[in-house]
């Protein structure tokens, strides 16, 4: 709801999976759409137990501001500082070098803490539908 928090992981795993999913930028036209799935989807995360975070490394008026206009406050979205980015190995790049944005890349995290799928692909249209079949399959075991 653009209101700044802080994100533990651990925290949130040990209510459930975690979706992380990041996007290159805010406010362009496939990280707008699947901003919107996410948050039109965000009951069906719910009922499986799941917690969504969206990350890119904009700046922090950005955020807040793509949080409620195209979140729709449904779920958190968190900078991704420069360490983020490497530990999830994320670094959108061009000709070998870093651009300053992140790749669109899709991460479930089980309530353990395991890395359980990975989606990376620049098409946003995916991202959703598939962590969203993950985490209901944690759901059922």
């Amino acid at each position: 709801a653009g209101k700044p928090i802080k994100v533990n992981l651990k925290a949130l795993l040990a209510k459930g999976p975690v979706v992380l999913y990041f996007y290159p930028k805010a406010f362009t036209q496939g990280c707008t759409l699947e901003a919107h799935a996410f948050a039109e989807a965000t009951p069906e995360f719910a009922a499986a137990g799941a917690t969504v975070i969206g990350m890119s490394n904009d700046d922090l008026p950005t955020l807040q501001k793509f949080s409620t206009a195209e979140c729709r406050d449904k779920f958190t979205v968190a900078a991704a500082t420069k360490d983020v980015i490497k530990s999830y190995d994320v670094a959108l790049k061009v000709a070998g070098l870093p651009v300053g944005l992140t790749k669109r890349t899709s991460y479930v995290i089980s309530k353990s803490g395991k890395i359980v799928m990975v989606h990376s692909d620049m098409d946003y249209r995916d991202h959703m539908k598939l962590t969203l079949e993950v985490v209901q399959k944690l759901k059922q075991g």
